[in-house]
């Protein structure tokens, strides 16, 4: 499984980057592969931070040469302030089962 994380700050959100941005996730959704989606912000609130879940570096590749992601990638400086991408393979997943993730929850059993 790979994440792509997309850290950014924002300065401009027009009508235009909602339009982009829902494209962008439905082209998303639409690519095999695509695990699902989750949204952070910073304690600031001034960070945001976008994770695309892939379960494989070839769907992650496949999604990033779609061409609303390719407009997107071209007009950035219309919308964000900066921005940071960071792709990561996920090796290990684990929580205590409280809640549902995308990941696969390798729960470590406790010995009596």
């Amino acid at each position: 499984m790979f994440t792509a994380n997309f850290i950014f700050t924002e300065t401009n959100l027009d009508e235009e980057f909602f339009r982009l941005d829902a494209l962008i996730l439905q082209a998303a959704e639409d690519t095999e592969g695509y695990l699902g989606k989750e949204n952070w912000v910073s304690q600031d609130g001034k960070k945001r931070n976008s994770i695309y879940y892939w379960e494989n570096m070839a769907a992650l590749k496949q999604f990033s040469r779609h061409p609303s992601h390719i407009e997107a990638k071209k007009r950035y400086t219309e919308w964000y302030g900066g921005f940071h991408v960071v792709i990561t393979e996920v090796v290990k997943s684990y929580g205590d089962d409280a809640f549902a993730h995308i990941t696969p929850n390798a729960r470590k059993r406790q010995t009596p």
